[in-house]
């Protein structure tokens, strides 16, 4: 009954806005996309730096969002929140027949097989069609990749993935000495989709590796310009070996 409560609260908040709010008033299905982006991507940076209180908040205006959708879904009468609701636990349902039917499985692999079957019964042409066109390149070979495992497209063990890994980077090596532009760039991307293959068969999720990576780089970089700064200089005046040597006490400063 509280969970209940707060929802229809939440609900109430959104009628009130919609009508008294000149911001709000005005916001289409279109002028939110944008923002929803936004807001999933701000999810996606507290949930990379495990920052509950963060997640909560952005959980929250995610949420705040999906009522936003159905309200203007229900302005339009084409849906209302209780549609969208419905909707996806029927969907739930139905995709779990080993939960709500008779179905066995053995594992979650068998599960996400299962799950691919019963989207191409409901209408779906091919097994890849859910992947968002969309979606970043990185997070897109991924899902193509946990796509196309479920048909039995996939390498047997950890080590066929990284003999590949190492065929790939031999190609590109061999192609960048030809000079020709095109054939680097579909070389190394080959060599990066690869990777993200690799990364599947380590259980390691390669956006959130890479965003790691990235935010460790600009912690150590600004960290340099800290350096230099605390000298009397800037990192343009100076060598590379002097840069070199800030970037060594920029790692030193994280241990």
């Amino acid at each position: 009954m509280e969970k209940t409560a707060t929802f229809n609260r939440l609900l109430q908040i959104m009628d009130d806005l919609r009508e008294k709010c000149p911001w709000d008033r005005k916001q289409t299905i279109q002028t939110l996309r944008q923002l929803t982006i936004e807001e999933t991507y701000e999810l996606a940076d507290a949930i990379t730096e495990e920052d509950w209180k963060s997640i909560k908040e952005e959980l929250g205006d995610i949420l705040l969002h999906i009522v936003f959708y159905a309200k203007i879904g229900s302005e339009q009468q084409q849906f209302d929140i209780n549609d969208v609701i419905n909707g996806v636990c029927d969907k739930l349902i139905a995709r779990h027949p080993h939960i709500y039917g008779d179905v066995k499985v053995q594992d979650e692999e068998e599960v996400k097989q299962n799950w691919e079957k019963l989207k191409l019964k409901e209408g779906k042409k091919s097994v890849l069609s859910g992947v968002p066109v969309s979606l970043p390149a990185l997070v897109k070979a991924m899902r193509l990749q946990e796509k196309a495992k479920q048909t039995g497209f996939e390498w047997d063990n950890t080590s066929q993935v990284w003999d590949k890994v190492k065929e790939e980077v031999n190609e590109l090596e061999e192609v960048v000495n030809t000079g020709d532009q095109n054939a680097i760039e579909a070389e190394f991307g080959d060599v990066m989709f690869s990777l993200v293959n690799y990364s599947r068969f380590l259980n390691i999720d390669a956006e959130n590796a890479l965003e790691r990576t990235n935010k460790k780089f600009q912690r150590r970089f600004q960290h340099m310009e800290t350096l230099a700064l605390e000298q009397g200089r800037r990192l343009n005046d100076m060598d590379l070996t002097e840069m070199d040597t800030l970037w060594n006490k920029a790692k030193d400063l994280e241990i």
